[in-house]
């Protein structure tokens, strides 16, 4: 187990799936967390699952107010923040001669410029304390293509490229930028795609581990990550997967196309 004794840590889409995992993995360390997302109800229960060294606050991270008055309240509440986790983020799918400009853009500004937003004002809490680390929860629809998925993968390639440049540019200031790169995982926002049978199998066939990933799993890695026993990494992106970017992207139009998306 990762060691937090000390350290502050703060979780976008803290209350749910995968960002609820990481926020487990810092309390479970000796840590105190900062768990935020948009809906009020659902951080309340997960930071009460979390116990005392968990709190929450709402958070929109498309808005640059939003964030900087999260970061800010996670300083208030705890006296600083030494380890982050971007985790917020959402799916798009749909054909890429059917999709507007407005879906394309939309899914850019939460799963790209929100990160943005993010590692922007953690870090600068981040330098002032001497130093942190920061993970982004990307996917591997970063590193390969997923036909009726371009906006998605497109904001999650644009993540990794802003993971290498906060790692080369944050650096001389201590701190630490990293990516994972997540599977298929049960989470509420992929529930569509681990509980399908017909994406189910589609997925399983891509893996040499076949199987569906659970948030822990993800949560483990991102906790190594922040801790200080990855001092020396930085800059890197590391996929969570079962073995599945060694391979290629999964199609899943089928699935989409039998619920009507087009």
């Amino acid at each position: 187990m990762a060691n937090f004794e000390g350290k502050v840590g703060f979780v976008t889409a803290g209350a749910t799936g995968i960002g609820f995992a990481c926020a487990k993995e810092i309390v479970a360390g000796g840590g105190r967390v900062m768990i935020c997302a948009r809906r009020e109800n659902t951080l309340i229960d997960a930071a009460r699952e979390l116990g005392p060294n968990a709190a929450w606050v709402v958070c929109d991270v498309t808005d640059d107010a939003s964030v900087q008055n999260a970061v800010a309240a996670t300083v208030e509440k705890f006296g600083g923040l030494d380890v982050a986790v971007n985790s917020a983020g959402y799916g798009m799918a749909g054909s890429l001669l059917e999709l507007t400009t407005a879906d394309f853009q939309g899914c850019i500004d939460t799963n790209l410029t929100g990160v943005f937003r993010s590692t922007q004002a953690e870090a600068r809490v981040m330098k002032e304390r001497g130093g942190g680390s920061i993970v982004n929860i990307g996917s591997i629809a970063g590193s390969l293509t997923h036909p009726w998925m371009s906006p998605y993968c497109v904001a999650k390639a644009g993540l990794n490229m802003l993971t290498k440049c906060a790692a080369d540019e944050l650096g001389e200031h201590g701190i630490r930028v990293n990516a994972v790169e997540p599977g298929v995982t049960e989470t509420p926002m992929a529930s569509i795609l681990s509980e399908n049978e017909v994406s189910r199998r589609e997925y399983l066939s891509l893996m040499p581990i076949s199987r569906i990933g659970v948030p822990a799993d993800v949560g483990a890695l991102v906790a190594f990550l922040l801790s200080d026993e990855a001092s020396w990494i930085t800059g890197q992106i590391v996929a969570v997967d079962g073995g599945h970017s060694i391979r290629k992207g999964p199609n899943l139009v089928p699935v989409f196309k039998e619920v009507g998306i087009k």
